[in-house]
């Protein structure tokens, strides 16, 4: 069996194979570019390069670009091999409890291409509606991962506010990312202030609403923040709405404000 360096080295070996390149065009390539970045630190000798592949010692991280660059792969991948988990770093840095107040993503890496991203899904997606956000992306080839990788899927669902979806404003707003419980489905009615107040995710056959609710008998009120001046709505449980589950965080922006909700502008 192998040890877990060998099978690093051997996955690492397989790109090499895949172009047909010797340990010694390796090392002539990555000569190639330790010139134009000026350190030997991209060098890449033969010799290292097959007790890397015969899993005796592990590439730093300036190799690890060289073998990058060679083999047309991309670093999260090449890092992946020897157990460094890259695409984690986000997504485990935020389960951290830090002592301290701190501002997150001051200067995010790949900011352009999360941009052109951004600008893709709004030509793309629909982005009037609430919608899980499973749904919004069904069929498609070309998501967003830099935007949906921080999304923890396994344990949770998502779901989108349409920026025509006035009904919590301005506690949920037009535009946000919902996270759901779909474990926590009961309505339940003991809160504290509007704030404590369980918000819920239901689906309306064919369109999804993000409200507080009551249940009284098989009538589910979805009921409106009165900041919206619109009237709750009354449908059919289970019949005609399901609950999603409960909302247990929201991402949003508070910047920018429709000027037509002070006119009392009717959830979408």
């Amino acid at each position: 069996m192998l040890s877990s360096s060998q099978e690093s080295g051997k996955r690492l070996k397989a790109e090499r194979e895949r172009l047909g390149l010797s340990l010694r065009d390796v090392e002539r390539l990555s000569n190639s570019i330790a010139q134009q970045r000026k350190t030997q630190d991209y060098y890449i000798s033969h010799a290292w390069l097959a007790d890397i592949e015969n899993g005796k010692h592990k590439p730093t991280f300036f190799k690890v670009y060289s073998l990058c660059v060679i083999y047309g792969c991309s670093y999260d991948k090449i890092a992946a091999f020897f157990g460094v988990p890259l695409g984690e770093i986000e997504k485990q840095h935020s389960a951290l409890a830090l002592p301290r107040t701190y501002l997150v993503g001051k200067e995010p890496e790949g900011e352009g291409r999360i941009l052109l991203a951004s600008l893709e899904l709004q030509k793309k997606v629909l982005l009037e509606k609430t919608n899980l956000v499973t749904e919004m992306f069904k069929g498609r080839a070309d998501i967003p991962i830099d935007l949906l990788q921080q999304m923890d899927w396994r344990n949770s669902v998502y779901g989108y506010i349409g920026v025509e979806d006035y009904t919590l404003h301005p506690l949920v707003r037009p535009g946000s990312f919902v996270k759901i419980d779909s474990r926590q489905r009961k309505v339940i009615g003991n809160w504290q202030n509007d704030f404590d107040r369980p918000i819920y995710f239901v689906e309306l056959r064919g369109s999804y609403v993000c409200s507080w609710c009551e249940l009284h008998g098989d009538q589910l009120i979805l009921i409106p923040t009165p900041h919206t001046r619109a009237r709750a709505r009354h449908v059919r449980y289970p019949t005609d709405a399901d609950i999603v589950g409960r909302v247990t965080a929201v991402a949003m922006s508070i910047a920018e404000v429709r000027e037509n909700l002070a006119e009392g502008h009717s959830p979408a």
